[in-house]
């Protein structure tokens, strides 16, 4: 359907703008920061089977920030797991499409999240298990910033570098605002790379918004887990909703919504 992971993006971002208006919904921001993100991943990296979505050979993404379903929901269908058309009906009722990501009945959602700091542990749990089977497939999982605020991470971490699983990427949205303030001002991350190499993780920092540089930190080859810290704007793509933490809980309504 599309050339690139642009394209993607395109109607991604569109489609979450749709979805969040018409289900009334939150997490515009938080699904508008990672559309970029989830593009490249899906157009780029991942070796996916729309019309096979459970095909041993596929490898498997798993959102963490389970409260920005809509744009996995949004991305899925633009790789033709499913038709568009189901995107209407997001958050209202009677939808399988929750608007904390479930697998129910999805094709192409692998697990469902929306309490923060589970997503990684599955996600070394299935890398970890297909290192002890000896077969090549890729696992990535998307991490918020304010997610890593969670224990359960950070002894996934650990984990992780013990069994030096290589075959594991993590992308972290580091739009630098949760919930109801600043990273900082809830509980400081920084400093954040460091952190990550302290505990024995292969690390790039990258703009999360460009396709080409999120690319190339994705097909980067090393021995140990990667980490991509993707620095990001939380509200991307619409001026007025851009580095607003208001947008982590509000949905684009009447004029806001037109504009």
């Amino acid at each position: 359907m599309f050339k690139n992971s642009k394209e993607l993006a395109s109607f991604v971002r569109k489609s979450v703008v749709e979805m969040t208006h018409n289900g009334n919904s939150s997490h515009v921001g938080s699904c508008l920061s990672i559309v970029d993100i989830l593009s490249v991943i899906y157009f780029d990296y991942l070796k996916t089977f729309p019309n096979d979505p459970k095909n041993k050979e596929r490898d498997w993404f798993i959102l963490s920030k389970g409260h920005a379903g809509a744009a996995i929901y949004a991305t899925l269908s633009g790789m033709g797991y499913f038709d568009s058309s189901f995107l209407k009906k997001h958050y209202q009722n009677g939808s399988i499409m929750s608007g904390h990501v479930s697998h129910k009945s999805i094709p192409g959602v692998e697990f469902s999240t929306g309490s923060l700091g589970h997503g990684l542990p599955v996600a070394c749990g299935i890398a970890h298990g297909y290192k002890l089977d000896n077969l090549n497939n890729k696992v990535v999982c998307l991490l918020s910033d304010g997610e890593c605020d969670e224990g359960s991470n950070w002894e996934a971490i650990l984990y992780a570098n013990h069994f030096q699983l290589s075959n594991l990427t993590v992308v972290v949205d580091y739009n630098k605002l949760q919930s109801l303030d600043s990273t900082d001002n809830t509980i400081t991350l920084e400093p954040f790379s460091d952190k990550w190499i302290s505990f024995g993780w292969d690390l790039t920092e990258c703009d999360g918004h460009d396709h080409k540089a999120l690319k190339s930190a994705l097909n980067k080859k090393s021995n140990k887990p990667k980490v991509i810290i993707a620095n990001t704007t939380k509200g991307y793509g619409i001026s007025f909703m851009e580095s607003k933490v208001l947008w982590h809980y509000r949905s684009p309504q009447g004029q806001e919504y037109k504009d």
